[in-house]
């Protein structure tokens, strides 16, 4: 996936046109940042076909699992022993029905829903109707596997809105509570993101600065998205 999405951010930087120079820096610097949505929501889709392809490998374990149970229970049952009285072996128990799957479950499939619904709001550009969704989310499944991530994309669904100041927020809560999911790098390189935006280019640079401290496992793209950042901004 990390090879895929390196990919990608290479053909659509290679796919600037080559008139952007001589309109000028804006149009460039109008264009990255259209290219880096385009590649967030590009992530998000992995991220979510990632995330369904565990759960469909835990559904498979689950039900293999099951089947070696009964399968083993079976043979158990044919294990010999004297027949009983009457000349026929005693008849299996029927199987029993399904049990409904236990309530913990159900919240949590329940929460998977609501999250795929708040990210097809994203992607389909639904900014407003993506926020209300993970919000929602949250709120409901603090604990998910998903909520580090719902929390970058709530940030996101305020920077795509030009909101900094709400998408500072979003950003800086989602590296302090889920500061180990998968999300918290990049909470926490939006985050500084963010903040030079909003002209507060210290604190920025005090962001990235805590990026390698925090994180020196990270991606080599996150690395260097850092670099780029610290030294558009001057940090020192």
């Amino acid at each position: 996936m990390k090879t895929l999405y390196s990919k990608l951010l290479i053909l659509m930087v290679l796919a600037l046109p080559t008139a952007a120079a001589a309109q000028g820096a804006g149009y460039t610097e109008d264009r990255l940042n259209q290219l880096q949505q385009s590649i967030t929501l590009l992530t998000g889709q992995i991220e979510q076909l990632q995330y369904r392809n565990q759960q469909l490998m835990q559904q498979m374990e689950k039900m293999q699992a099951d089947y070696e149970f009964r399968l083993d229970q079976m043979e158990k049952g044919r294990g010999g022993g004297a027949p009983r009285p009457g000349g026929a072996q005693a008849a299996a128990p029927a199987p029993a029905a399904p049990a409904a799957p236990p309530p913990a479950a159900a919240a949590n499939a329940a929460g998977d829903q609501m999250y795929h619904d708040a990210m097809k709001k994203l992607q389909d550009g639904d900014n407003a109707g993506a926020e209300r969704g993970f919000k929602a989310f949250l709120q409901s499944n603090p604990k998910h596997a998903l909520a580090g991530n719902a929390q970058y994309w709530l940030g996101e669904s305020y920077y795509a809105r030009r909101d900094y100041q709400n998408a500072m927020t979003a950003f800086a809560e989602g590296y302090k509570t889920y500061k180990t999911s998968p999300k918290g790098p990049d909470n926490l390189l939006k985050l500084g993101i963010t903040l030079a935006v909003l002209g507060r280019k210290a604190d920025a640079c005090q962001v990235f600065a805590k990026f390698s401290q925090d994180y020196p496992r990270t991606t080599d793209l996150q690395k260097r998205r850092v670099d780029q950042e610290r030294q558009k901004n001057g940090c020192g």
